[in-house]
């Protein structure tokens, strides 16, 4: 009887063990196979392609070892269904990673030959910011798809599911409620992908901070501030509310710098120094350079400095040059042209105080309204007529 236990443990050893073996040996070999590729992934397509594939095999090829090893084994038929199931499952899982991998490796590609470390970038970004969207996308929509198929496989679950589907009136209502910013950011995440309200580094401004977008996920959007903080916005925001872009069609933009000056500035000698700061400035682009009279009153003069650059770093630098320059060229060549407060002290001269006189005529003339309000003398003689009054 012993003899007949250790023969039918025997039988279901060696094939458990000859699998795990083989297992071993193939995962030992794919592992070095794809440290190989590792070192070539940069330059090679055959390396990617093998690097890609390598991993998800080094784990699906031992379980599909192990299934054909308990299909040999003396066990029983309810055992061995079991655990092949189970087995199933995993290389179904796997197959679902190397999807997942597949679509990665296509972005990374996508994103390799569209560079943004360019100056006209417009196109490379536009193209970086619909792969990773829909890259995100597929890749959620693998995982759901392995998952849901990998779960109908047992039976209660695949029950379960029928039943739900009979009921699928209420459930599926509250089901829609509950899953609306799930579906909503998946919707927003689309739309930004076809009609791209924003890409990748674009400047923006959200809720009054000024960044550059970093990461677009598939459900929220990261900007960098400018101070290197990180704004986290969800994707539906950028559907749903306005926002600036200042990067939209390109990158150059028009930026004032203002000054309060005197009444006695010479402006054309502040449009020549102005055109003197902005082309020995390499951040002008040699588009707009403009000094205009915005504004004044009872003090001094409003001044805007208007001038244009590539990028909206480069403006910001170059507005605070123009304002640091254009201060400092006035105080050295007309310091008069600086605002000043005037005030004057000093007793009034007696002919000063002197009243003029007015004739009875010149006062009614300086105080009677001109135009309709005038009464002429025919008026005068249809009143009393009017009033019903007789002579």
């Amino acid at each position: 009887m012993e003899s007949g236990f250790w023969q039918q443990a025997g039988a279901i050893a060696w094939p458990l063990a000859i699998a795990l073996a083989l297992g071993f040996l193939v995962q030992q070999a794919l592992s070095s196979v794809s440290r190989r590729a590792k070192a070539h992934v940069a330059t090679r397509l055959r390396a990617r392609v093998v690097r890609v594939i390598a991993t998800p095999a080094a784990v699906a090829l031992p379980l599909l070892f192990l299934s054909i090893a308990v299909h040999a084994t003396p066990l029983p038929s309810e055992w061995i269904a079991r655990a092949q199931h189970w087995l199933s499952v995993g290389v179904l899982l796997c197959f679902t990673w190397l999807a997942v991998r597949a679509v990665g490796a296509v972005e990374r590609r996508i994103l390799r030959e569209h560079p943004v470390e360019i100056a006209d970038n417009l196109r490379a970004r536009r193209v970086q910011t619909q792969a990773r969207v829909l890259s995100r996308i597929v890749q959620g929509g693998i995982i759901l798809l392995g998952i849901s198929i990998a779960l109908m496989t047992f039976p209660p679950i695949r029950q379960l599911g029928t039943a739900l589907l009979a009921s699928a009136g209420i459930l599926g209502l509250a089901a829609g409620i509950a899953a609306k910013p799930v579906f909503g950011n998946l919707i927003a995440g689309l739309q930004i992908a076809l009609a791209q309200p924003i890409r990748l580094d674009d400047v923006v401004i959200v809720e009054g901070e000024w960044g550059r977008v970093e990461e677009i996920g598939s459900t929220y959007v990261v900007v960098r501030i400018w101070d290197e903080r990180r704004l986290v916005v969800p994707l539906q925001w950028f559907i749903e509310n306005p926002f600036q872009n200042w990067t939209r069609t390109t990158s150059q933009l028009l930026g004032p710098a203002f000054l309060w000056l005197d009444y006695r500035t010479p402006m054309a000698e502040v449009r020549d120094a102005l055109q003197r700061i902005c082309e020995s400035d390499e951040r002008w682009d040699g588009r707009v350079c403009v000094a205009q009279v915005t504004d004044a009153d009872q003090r001094a003069i409003q001044i805007r400095l208007l001038v244009s650059a590539r990028n909206s770093g480069d403006l910001f630098d170059l507005r605070c040059a123009v304002r640091e320059r254009m201060v400092e060229f006035l105080n050295t060549s007309h310091p008069y042209a600086l605002p000043r407060l005037r005030l004057r002290f000093g007793r009034v001269k007696p002919d000063e105080m002197r009243e003029r006189t007015m004739s009875e005529a010149e006062f009614h003339g300086a105080t009677t309204s001109p135009g309709a309000e005038d009464v002429n003398e025919a008026d005068l003689a249809e009143a009393p007529a009017r009033d019903g009054i007789s002579g």
